[in-house]
């Protein structure tokens, strides 16, 4: 069988902000790379072009046209933040390329040019907060790092605490990488929140947490399991970063650890250390099995190849070119991620047109135009 070699565009940052967070991505990517490129069953073989933004929100956009550039690869794996994200589309559309995003983000998006592999609002916040609401009550404190992902999850946080009857006590921003997490702090010794909904990513999670470890050894309202941290974006691949300050910490996500492969049928023989990791490995295995065995297929839009029948039997949408995912919420116990509740796998809503209720299926009819 005659091997055709595809070029494959990856842009995760190894460093800076979000530097673990893009490296285990990474990883994913190119776990998938070799086992695509060692299985028989593929007709394809890809050659992976990289490029490091080096948390630089601003390389994004001219590294993404470089890859297009200097290569044959019309689909890029890659971004860590909706900035980048965000920055990149317009590359997309110039140079006719496609993102795979394998990161959790904050929905209200479904562009053309992106598929969309890790968790939405209703995959991930929306389980969290009813989870939350059951176990500790409905005042909340919402902090974030000062971009669109902060903005908007604690926008719908509001929102949805608003209907429960609940109601949001405080709310703060840091700059991206700042640390200076004292005021937020003092804040939720003052006002004791039921729980605290921390978006904050990388340098300012890890100094929010550690400081939030020493309220808790201080102050008794806090110790024993009150007032929990809740998280839709912390993993597995950033609890060595934060030691013993993330116990107790509370995430939702499509898989912690321990549970059943996101993609079993590709996922035989490989051990994954995050979701990001299992996600970034998913993406490229499915742009894999709708490439193989179709000569051109590289070169055809997202929207032919997400109409494929094969596309809908992998959970991808060819309405939202999001992704159909499991739902968890698990707690960090002993250095360690242990699920606490799990749900069926459920089909990306990010609009939320089927509204706040954790859980429920998109009519098969429904049709997003952006």
């Amino acid at each position: 069988m005659a091997t055709r070699s595809i070029d494959l565009g990856l842009l995760f940052s190894r460093s800076g902000t979000y530097g673990l967070l893009g490296e285990a991505s990474r990883t994913g990517a190119l776990k998938a790379v070799a086992q695509v490129n060692g299985d028989p069953q593929f007709d394809i073989a890809f050659r992976p072009v990289e490029r490091d933004p080096q948390g630089n929100v601003d390389a994004y956009a001219p590294l993404c046209e470089q890859i297009f550039a200097t290569s044959t690869a019309r689909h890029v794996i890659g971004c860590t933040t909706s900035w980048s994200r965000k920055e990149v589309i317009p590359s997309l559309e110039r140079m006719d390329g496609a993102l795979w995003y394998p990161v959790p983000y904050e929905g209200f998006e479904a562009s053309d040019r992106v598929v969309y592999t890790h968790a939405c609002p209703n995959q991930h916040l929306l389980p969290l907060l009813d989870h939350a609401f059951a176990q500790y009550g409905t005042r909340s404190y919402l902090t974030g790092s000062n971009y669109i992902w902060g903005w908007e999850m604690n926008r719908l946080a509001r929102e949805i605490g608003m209907r429960a009857g609940g109601e949001v006590l405080g709310e703060r921003y840091l700059p991206l990488g700042s640390t200076e997490v004292s005021r937020i702090v003092d804040e939720i010794a003052d006002l004791r929140p039921d729980f605290v909904l921390n978006q904050l990513i990388g340098p300012s999670q890890y100094a929010f947490l550690q400081a939030m470890a020493g309220l808790r050894a201080r102050d008794p309202a806090f110790a024993a399991g009150q007032c929990p941290i809740l998280s839709c974006n912390l993993t597995e691949c950033e609890l060595p970063a934060i030691g013993a300050a993330a116990e107790g910490v509370i995430a939702a996500g499509p898989w912690f650890r321990g549970m059943p492969p996101l993609r079993p049928e590709d996922a035989r023989g490989q051990a994954f250390g995050s979701s990001l990791e299992a996600a970034a490995h998913a993406s490229v295995m499915m742009l894999a099995r709708l490439l193989s065995h179709r000569p051109g297929a590289e070169a055809l839009p997202l929207s032919r190849l997400l109409a494929l029948p094969r596309a809908a039997a992998m959970g991808l949408s060819p309405r939202t070119h999001h992704t159909r995912l499991p739902v968890a919420i698990a707690q960090v116990r002993d250095g360690a991620f242990v699920p606490l509740r799990s749900m069926a796998p459920i089909e990306g809503d990010p609009y939320l047109t089927l509204g706040l209720t954790p859980g429920r299926e998109a009519p098969p009819a429904l049709r997003v135009v952006t």
